[in-house]
């Protein structure tokens, strides 16, 4: 099995190696396509990779994976299962694509918000809805009050 590779992105500008030796995976048979081999072949990839131990990350990395990651992480663990495909090695591939996109995804810093002013047509519309109000609240008491 081979490093795998981020490809360059937001959070990780020079991309990313991953250690083969950091991944795990283990094989299954697979309830995907296959016709009658699909009961003898262990087709089916489960991909595990430790988040909180991988030496891959800078810290500030790992936060924030950690972060956005967390309810996808079971003990700082990530796993991925790949089963479309009929043959393992086009599994393994797919969970080692899908593993790099969550992570190139998860490193994306979050934009920060700009504040805006209200315009002034949003202006106007609240004032002509407040006064609106009041009217039909003042139209509600007894005549000469």
């Amino acid at each position: 099995m081979d490093d795998l590779l981020v490809p360059p992105g937001p959070g990780a500008p020079g991309g990313l190696l991953i250690p083969a030796r950091e991944l795990r995976e283990s094989f299954s048979h697979s309830s995907g396509p296959g016709g009658q081999g699909v009961n003898t072949s262990d087709s089916r990839v489960q991909l595990s990779f430790s988040v909180s131990e991988s030496e891959a990350f800078s810290p500030a990395q790992r936060a924030r994976l950690l972060e956005v990651l967390g309810p996808r992480l079971v003990d700082g663990s990530l796993t991925l299962a790949a089963q479309e495909h009929r043959s393992q090695r086009r599994n393994r591939a797919a969970a080692r694509a899908r593993l790099a996109q969550i992570l190139r995804e998860a490193l994306i810093p979050p934009l920060p918000r700009r504040a805006t002013k209200p315009t002034k047509g949003s202006q106007r519309r609240r004032l002509e809805a407040k006064k609106q109000r009041s009217e039909v609240k003042a139209n509600r008491q007894r005549p000469g009050h």
